[in-house]
């Protein structure tokens, strides 16, 4: 008598959105780890933001329906209760940020009488809507909606304290799992050609990697560039609705040959060592990927203080991590590290030992693991 093997698990992701952020990029990278072991269906709130999907893996089974019920739109119970209908041929729902409540909330209301698989909510940060203070109705709406999640997962202590204390979450259903990389793959050094652009011999490159949105403040990023002294080009990996804006800042401050936006970048391992600053200008983060990213390439980072940020980086770095919303303090730290070479040197060096020691992404691969199939094994 033949015995069937067992069915591959079947995983719907529910996002506010699937362009390459960091948590897209941490989901598509935990995919491309977890291999043929389960299949993915993928949803996003907004349809047409759907970037990350070229960095999935060719063998990863991945389905991206255009008749899901949509994300968005008045939590009416007809809508939720199609939302939840959607989530019972699944062994398992991930949800990621505000954008993706609603279906949380589905979950909430129709689970049981459903008969709906296990659910795993990821809150990452906040939007430009949220940066300057929480919203009282979105955490109320949190409050209710994740009372019947199995769990739900953080990158950083900022965004823990608020599940806790604000979201009034109990502590045995908040994870805090902090952001991984390969650290070996932005470790090696970088071909010169990797971009289009061709970097001077004594040109000092301030780098970075975001999404060109408002909650980045890269117009901030380009004023606090503009009054270093050093031949310096700053080099910003993205794209997004802000680039007018951010070319028009340059061309105000006549500094937009100095300015570069190529696009965004499919493997940033491959490019961002030919920084030799990196810089931050958010006005709200938590976990950023991306500082994680420079660390590993030995890049000192210039930052303001938002979320986790002054806590990732190391000693010799914290320094350079300043208040939000300055673009001189910002300025000020960037020409300090501009003009001085061993200085960068020293600082990155440090930065890549506490990368490489406590942000490996081979450690968050086996947690979320056991966190995921220990859902599945729950229902």
């Amino acid at each position: 008598m033949m015995i069937k093997p067992p069915a591959t698990p079947k995983v719907l992701h529910l996002h506010s959105t699937f362009a390459a952020g960091g948590k897209e990029l941490r989901a598509v990278g935990l995919m491309n780890a977890f291999g043929d072991a389960l299949e993915h269906t993928i949803v996003s709130g907004q349809p047409d933001h759907l970037q990350a999907r070229a960095h999935i893996d060719a063998a990863v089974i991945a389905d991206f329906p255009d008749d899901f019920p949509s994300l968005t739109g008045r939590p009416t119970p007809g809508r939720l209760a199609a939302i939840a209908k959607a989530m019972k041929p699944f062994d398992l729902v991930l949800t990621y940020n505000w954008g993706a409540m609603d279906a949380v909330l589905a979950h909430r209301v129709f689970a049981k009488v459903m008969g709906l698989p296990a659910l795993i909510h990821h809150e990452d940060g906040f939007n430009e809507d949220e940066a300057g203070g929480l919203k009282k109705s979105r955490n109320w709406m949190r409050q209710l909606a994740l009372q019947n999640a199995h769990k739900l997962v953080v990158p950083s202590s900022v965004l823990e304290n608020i599940a806790l204390r604000i979201w009034k979450q109990p502590a045995q259903k908040v994870h805090r799992i902090v952001n991984g990389i390969d650290t070996l793959a932005f470790s090696r050094r970088p071909k010169p050609t990797a971009l289009p652009i061709k970097k001077g011999e004594d040109e000092i490159w301030i780098g970075t990697l975001a999404g060109l949105r408002g909650v980045k403040q890269l117009t901030l990023l380009v004023e606090s560039c503009a009054a270093i002294t050093e031949d310096w080009r700053l080099v910003i990996l993205g794209e997004g609705p802000e680039r007018a804006a951010i070319e028009a800042k340059a061309c105000s401050l006549g500094v937009e040959n100095r300015v570069h936006l190529p696009g965004a970048h499919k493997e940033p391992a491959k490019v961002i060592g030919l920084f030799d600053i990196f810089a931050l200008s958010s006005k709200s983060e938590q976990f950023p990927l991306s500082v994680v990213e420079a660390m590993a390439a030995s890049l000192p980072v210039a930052a303001p203080d938002v979320g986790d940020v002054k806590a990732m980086v190391s000693v010799a770095n914290q320094p350079f991590i300043v208040p939000s919303g300055r673009a001189g303090t910002l300025g000020e730290v960037l020409a300090d590290l501009a003009s001085n070479d061993s200085l960068r040197r020293e600082v990155g060096a440090r930065n890549r030992e506490k990368a490489q020691a406590h942000f490996d992404a081979q450690t968050m691969i086996e947690t979320y693991r056991e966190l995921y199939w220990g859902a599945m094994k729950k229902t």
